[in-house]
């Protein structure tokens, strides 16, 4: 049980409350901190969430590590051809696909990169999720139906798969949901659509999938 104190009393919730804090300290104190742009050149709101910024690296090192213990996880169940152990199984491969897509599979660490692929990428760089068909039209309404999945669907529907995030988590996943549909949404809008926050929001995915791996370490919980 989390407690949110207030003057007027306290507030008792069932979910982490993490998105929460980090959402406010993002918007209501990063957003507004001083000397980015003396320092870093640019203000610490937008080197925070720059393209190859922190929040990205940050990202793929959780989704690397998540896939790590997946795969532990799945090595420790008994019960190997059970719809649970598949279900943490896909979920350690798409974790190991997604770090790499994060960083365009090392393309600038190591100089290597397909043509083919740079060349239609929307970005320029090697990885699928920015070719154009995945991009425009898959991949934000692919991401709002995960995350409303693993948000509401998952821990009502399935509660006997510990493969699938809990209701602890599920902030995680709906706020990230929430944001997507409304930056869709204001691309049809008569005005000029809200700004590109995506990396504060996909962070708050990937600590949600991280910690769902993390609190699943344990064999006893996943027996």
């Amino acid at each position: 049980m989390n407690l949110i104190k207030t003057p007027w009393g306290s507030i008792s919730s069932n979910v982490s409350l993490f998105p929460i804090y980090y959402l406010i300290f993002i918007y209501g104190f990063v957003y507004i901190l001083p000397f980015g742009e003396k320092i870093v050149g640019l203000p610490w709101f937008y080197y925070l969430k720059k393209e190859d910024g922190i929040l990205e690296s940050l990202q793929c090192i959780q989704y690397l590590v998540s896939s790590v213990i997946g795969v532990f996880i799945y090595f420790r169940i008994k019960k190997k051809k059970s719809l649970n152990s598949f279900i943490w199984l896909i979920l350690s491969f798409l974790c190991f696909l997604i770090a790499g897509e994060e960083i365009s599979w090392g393309e600038r660490l190591t100089g290597f990169s397909v043509n083919s692929i740079v060349d239609l990428s929307i970005q320029g760089e090697t990885n699928l999720h920015n070719l154009p068909f995945f991009h425009n039209y898959f991949l934000d309404p692919a991401l709002q139906a995960i995350c409303i999945f693993f948000g509401w669907i998952g821990w009502r529907k399935y509660p006997f798969l510990s493969s699938l995030p809990s209701k602890k988590l599920s902030l995680f996943f709906l706020l990230v949901s929430l944001f997507f549909a409304y930056y869709d949404l204001s691309w049809a809008s008569t005005i000029e659509h809200i700004r590109d926050d995506t990396e504060i929001f996909e962070f708050l995915l990937s600590t949600g999938i991280f910690l769902h791996f993390w609190d699943n370490i344990n064999l006893s919980k996943i027996q």
